[in-house]
């Protein structure tokens, strides 16, 4: 099957500069093992921007055939390139064009990226998240919300401006920083001190929940994923599967689903918890397109369960195809 890499490297293929810029860096090495591991699937590969000249070159390398079935797929990695709900550009304009892809729709893409509107479906369907709310000044009420206070863009993604508040001057200084720097307002919300669990899901109707990966952040003065824990060589170690009792593993795996379906995510995703000091789990972010880098906690958690990274990504391949056409790819 042909199978089109759709990424954001080169930002030039825009008509204008105009809103938010991206803020997140590709990573070439995660682009060029995907490519790879479709390669040794048996797939016909091309890698392309998800930029304005997407559609043609897609028409290109996958033209309709003559019943109007579409004759490839695209295996989705862009996160946009300006302005608001980027992650949500490239699918709705495969959308447009009538070319199935993997992950999440542009809907999906909306409701995770945004952590207000995340967070308040995850509530209302009872699942537990940090007391919360949206800031554009710092000095706008905090209501009954209790410091520390975790402060972050309301739709960011790689943890840009992540910072903890210990008193209002902080509070003020960091929601300030959100809005000069990302041009959106803060999501505020309460710290939750204890474990880091995260929750990788495949799948669509049947989902597959994969083993538990824990965040250790061992003796670190600072026990949050921000982007230097994130993306520094000395980061907080990844274990997995992570050390939790059966009965908590069952609550983490069953709000993983309702925050999966409430999110309207598809074929595979994210979600990060943080277990106080009681053992109670709270969501603080649901990932409709979590990184698939070697070394990163989807991967990671998939390779415990016995995928090789070329398995998963056909798997994942494999998983949109179904959706699409209610079969598997079939084999070469």
């Amino acid at each position: 099957m042909r199978v089109a890499v759709v990424w954001n490297h080169d930002h030039a293929g825009v008509i204008n500069r105009f809103g938010q810029p991206v803020q997140e860096v590709c990573d070439r090495q995660e682009v060029e093992s995907l490519l790879a591991a479709l390669q040794e699937g048996g797939h016909e590969t091309l890698l392309c921007e998800g930029d304005k000249e997407l559609l043609a070159t897609l028409e290109r390398f996958m033209p309709p055939d003559p019943q109007s079935r579409p004759s490839g797929i695209v295996f989705n990695r862009a996160s946009g390139i300006q302005g608001e709900s980027r992650f949500s550009q490239v699918p709705a304009m495969l959308e447009l064009a009538g070319v199935p892809y993997t992950g999440s729709s542009p809907l999906g893409h909306g409701l995770s990226m945004d952590k207000l509107i995340a967070k308040t479906l995850i509530r209302d369907r009872g699942v537990p998240t940090p007391n919360f709310r949206v800031m554009r000044n710092g000095t706008d009420s905090t209501g009954d919300l209790r410091f520390p206070l975790v402060v972050k863009s309301r739709c960011g993604t790689s943890s840009f401006g992540l910072q903890l508040a210990h008193e209002p001057a902080q509070l003020d200084e960091a929601v300030e920083i959100i809005r000069t720097r990302y041009r959106q307002d803060a999501l505020v919300e309460e710290y939750i001190e204890g474990r880091e669990i995260t929750v990788a899901l495949l799948g669509n109707d049947e989902l597959e929940l994969l083993p538990l990966v824990e965040q250790d952040f061992g003796d670190r003065k600072i026990r949050m994923m921000t982007w230097e824990a994130k993306f520094m060589a000395d980061g907080p170690q990844k274990i997995c599967p992570a050390q939790i009792g059966s009965k908590l593993a069952a609550r983490l795996r069953d709000v993983s689903v309702a925050s999966f379906h409430a999110c309207q995510c598809r074929d595979y995703a994210r979600v990060d918890f943080r277990i106080d000091h009681s053992g109670q789990p709270f969501v603080l972010d649901v990932n409709a397109d979590p990184a698939l880098g070697m070394g990163t906690s989807y991967p990671l958690a998939a390779m415990a369960a016995g995928y090789s990274f070329s398995n998963l990504v056909n798997r994942i391949l494999d998983v949109a195809h179904v959706r699409y056409f209610g079969v598997g790819i079939p084999k070469a």
